[in-house]
C-alpha cells in the first residue's frame, strides 16, 4: 500500500493555511489565557504574614477623616460642588482625548479654578471649614489654574502630569475630610 503522493498533494492544496493575522490571534489568545491562569493562581495562593506583622486592609480600617460640621442645606451644596468637580474632571479628560484643548482649558478655569472656589464658599458656610481644608482647597484650585495655563501648549507630556496634580489634590482632601451634617 503505497500512498499516492500526487493525490495527497492535490488534496492538501484544498486546505488553505490560516491567514497570518489569524495565526497571530491564536498565538496572542494562548498568551492571554496563560497570563490569566498565572494571575488567577497567584491571586488564589495564600500569603503567610511574618510573625508580629499586621496585615492591613484599607477597606476594613476605621475612618480617620476629620468631620466638617455643616447644616443639611450646606452639606447638600457641598456634595453638589464635589459631584460637579467629578463631572468636570471627566469632561476635561474627554476634551483632552478629543484634542479639544480650548474646551479643556475653559472648563478647567471656570469649574476648577479660583473663580469656582469663591463661588462655592459663598454658599457653604466657610467658617465651619478648618484652615487645613482651605489649604487643600487652595492647592487644588492652584493646580487647576496651572493646568489651565499649560493646556494651550497641546503637549500631553506637560498636561498629564499637571492633570495628575489636580487629581492628587482632590484625593488628598477626600482622604483628610468628610462632611458631618448638623442640625
Amino acid at each position: 500500500m503505497n500512498p499516492d503522493w500526487e493525490q495527497i498533494k492535490s488534496e492538501m492544496s484544498l486546505i488553505e493555511p490560516l491567514p497570518l493575522y489569524r495565526e497571530k490571534q491564536v498565538f496572542f489568545l494562548g498568551v492571554a489565557l496563560g497570563a490569566i491562569c498565572v494571575v488567577l493562581s497567584a491571586g488564589c495562593t495564600q500569603v503567610e504574614h511574618r510573625h508580629g506583622e499586621q496585615a492591613s486592609n484599607l477597606y476594613l480600617t476605621s475612618d480617620t477623616r476629620h468631620p466638617i460640621p455643616l447644616t443639611p442645606p450646606a452639606g447638600k451644596e457641598h456634595r453638589a460642588v464635589m459631584l460637579q468637580h467629578l463631572e468636570t474632571i471627566q469632561v476635561i479628560m474627554n476634551a483632552l482625548v478629543e484634542e479639544d484643548y480650548e474646551l479643556a482649558r475653559g472648563i478647567t478655569e471656570t469649574h476648577l479654578g479660583f473663580f469656582m472656589h469663591r463661588q462655592a464658599m459663598e454658599n457653604q458656610q466657610p467658617e465651619n471649614f478648618p484652615p487645613a481644608y482651605h489649604d487643600l482647597a487652595m492647592a487644588h484650585h492652584a493646580a487647576a489654574e496651572e493646568l489651565a495655563r499649560i493646556i494651550p501648549t497641546k503637549d500631553l507630556k506637560q498636561i498629564l502630569p499637571q492633570f495628575n496634580k489636580v487629581l492628587i489634590a482632590c484625593v488628598a482632601c477626600h482622604l483628610e475630610f468628610k462632611i458631618r451634617e448638623t442640625r
